[in-house]
């Protein structure tokens, strides 16, 4: 999932070499993915109206539920 995310924002920013993706599994056993990128790059990954952003997070929760988990994608500023 973190690959997929990679290739996916890569495509999207500006400076691909400051992408930090990290995953944690919470006490209710959801898959939590943290994205981080440039902070010239973050516009770029939240879209107009967070359209992006919530293209990213769709991707996220469909690809979980293809692994029986629930995945949650958080994009820290």
């Amino acid at each position: 999932m973190k690959e997929l995310i990679r290739i996916l924002v890569q495509a999207l920013v500006d400076h691909p070499d400051q992408i930090e993706i990290s995953e944690a599994e919470n006490e209710n056993e959801v898959l939590v993915i943290s994205l981080r990128v440039s902070p010239k790059d973050v516009g770029k990954i939240i879209g107009k109206q967070g359209r992006t952003a919530r293209a990213l997070r769709t991707i996220v929760a469909t690809g979980g539920a293809r692994m029986k988990k629930h995945v949650v994608l958080e994009i820290i500023e």
